[in-house]
């Protein structure tokens, strides 16, 4: 499967890396609005430079990754969908409802492969928790617990066009919950305040919130974020059950244990997510060339995209409004 790859930042540079390295794939044209990081990518992923129009109109690109700015994804879904291409696109699709809503219905109305980059979904530990769960290891789930915690915020600049923590940061989670559920959230509750850095709170946004969900039947999720974390990038997540419970814990810098008169002293969680999801990102990639090359629909698609941002959206009114948010 050759490969555009649209935006050659941070996330560019592990999506294209990953398609260079896999058996059967190749990046065969970069694009970005800075010629110089562009061709940098290129040139690592031995690939050519080209604008956005020549790579979508070109025969020779079967799937583009868009790994471009949020306010540019949706309009690129759309190109790409009519111009017959299989779309990955980071996510979120948009931060506006309305707006991914009419992105989906292009995408519909041209057929077109489309995937969502949540991640976590295919992280070995994540996956091998949820396919406990479907295999009924702990029978009925009853409590989701999800932590997700970053090692230091981001710069103000980033915080400034996120779309707020719940858009940007918990959103991840917001899928997670779902997939680990396996049932729709019908409710949020939210709170949340600017703990770890000040100037996050005046920009109007924050930086440490806890959301609790509940489900038709009644089963509960709760997520806790915050930007900060001195013990490295803390991703865990917990499925509790009428038959027992799951524990999916963090990924440490090495498994090395020291034991002595002190206690029991083990390494740091691993600092940066694409530390931490480097095994995910390379199955996510798996998946979505499986399914384009299977005329399969991917998942998670674009619908999750949008219930993840519905979920959001939700949290943030709760939060803005201190009451219970009905979905929907």
């Amino acid at each position: 499967m050759r490969f555009g790859i649209i935006g050659a930042g941070r996330i560019g540079k592990i999506h294209g890396g990953n398609v260079a390295a896999r058996p059967g794939s190749q990046v065969a044209y970069v694009a970005d609005a800075d010629p110089a990081t562009a061709a940098a990518l290129a040139k690592a992923t031995g690939a050519k430079v080209a604008t956005v129009d020549a790579m979508l109109a070109s025969k020779d690109v079967d799937a583009v990754s868009i790994c471009s700015p949020t306010d540019t994804h949706a309009d690129l879904i759309e190109r790409a969908a009519r111009a017959k291409k299989a779309i990955f696109c980071e996510k979120p699709i948009d931060l506006d409802v309305a707006r991914v809503r009419a992105c989906l219905e292009v995408v519909k109305q041209t057929k077109a492969t489309l995937m969502v980059g949540f991640n976590r979904r295919f992280d070995p530990n994540f996956a091998s928790l949820r396919k406990r769960i479907a295999e009924g290891a702990i029978g009925t789930i009853e409590i989701v617990s999800i932590t997700s915690r970053d090692p230091s915020p981001p710069p103000l600049a980033y915080i400034a066009r996120s779309g707020g923590l719940f858009r940007d940061m918990m959103i991840h989670d917001f899928d997670m919950a779902r997939f680990v559920l396996g049932e729709e959230p019908v409710a949020v509750s939210a709170m949340g305040s600017a703990l770890v850095d000040k100037a996050i709170g005046e920009a109007g946004d924050i930086d440490t919130a806890v959301v609790i969900m509940e489900t038709k039947s009644g089963k509960v999720a709760q997520i806790s974020n915050s930007r900060r974390a001195a013990y490295g990038y803390d991703q865990r997540v917990e499925a509790h059950g009428d038959k027992g419970m799951l524990h999916a814990e963090n990924v440490r810098e090495t498994t090395v244990q020291w034991a002595g008169a002190h206690g029991f002293t083990s390494d740091k969680a691993l600092n940066f997510f694409l530390e931490r999801y480097e095994a995910a990102y390379r199955n996510e990639l798996d998946a979505f060339v499986g399914a384009a090359n299977a005329g399969t629909t991917p998942r998670p698609n674009g619908e999750d995209g949008l219930k993840a941002l519905l979920l959001a959206d939700a949290a943030y009114r709760s939060w803005k409004t201190r009451e219970r948010v009905t979905i929907g």
